[in-house]
């Protein structure tokens, strides 16, 4: 069993070394999930307020129930970073596979792939997780406190480049991935999400600017 400190369990500063490192993990996969996990944080922070929008009871029942959908994104966004860093690791090891006879070089295929399907998958989670989190986030722009506008804002820009960030991730394990069948869902089901979080990220943002804030 790996003894190896998950990434959430970090302090910020050795985060910020180990994605500064000439390590490549944790990469760019680890670093879209971070963004969007702290996009959903302060969603959560701001649903989590004393005040609301205007003080009236409606508005803290729909952010309480943000909440708790909000705060499980958050801890699976956290999970994904180790996850994609795993998923990578399984890529390198399956390359590093022998190669000398036919048989070695099938099994070696095989690994490559299986292992490449781990490593989109990974990211296209995170794709999914961050459309969701951006689906609450005109709740808490509607809802939240005023003054607490620029953080749903800050949220919106975090999760809008977290959810890019595991797509470009998603796209280049795709070039190498030969199942075509998988290759082409995949991709429908990136495209749907992403048309999905646009809408709600610009649904946000128009409830900020509806609410002059």
């Amino acid at each position: 069993m790996s003894t190896k400190r998950e990434l959430a369990d970090h302090s910020v500063r050795d985060l910020i070394a180990a994605f500064s490192s000439s390590d490549p993990t944790p990469g760019g996969g680890s670093a879209a999930a971070l963004a969007s996990a702290l996009g959903t944080s302060l969603l959560i922070m701001v649903s989590g307020l004393a005040k609301t929008r205007t003080g009236i009871d409606s508005e803290r029942a729909a952010l309480a129930a943000a909440a708790p959908p909000l705060v499980a994104l958050r801890d699976r966004l956290l999970q994904a970073m180790d996850d994609d860093t795993s998923a990578y690791d399984r890529v390198i090891a399956a390359y590093k596979l022998p190669k000398a006879s036919a048989e070695e070089q099938q099994t070696r295929k095989d690994a490559i792939q299986a292992a490449l399907r781990g490593a989109t998958d990974v990211p296209l989670a995170v794709v999914g997780l961050s459309a969701e989190a951006l689906s609450a986030a005109a709740t808490v722009a509607d809802n939240g406190h005023a003054g607490a506008a620029s953080d749903v804002g800050v949220a919106v820009a975090l999760l809008r480049a977290g959810l890019h960030g595991a797509r470009l991730n998603v796209e280049i394990n795709l070039g190498s991935v030969r199942d075509e069948a998988y290759a082409t869902a995949t991709r429908d089901a990136i495209a749907r999400l992403a048309q999905q979080a646009r809408d709600a990220g610009d649904e946000a943002e128009r409830s900020l600017a509806r609410s002059g804030r």
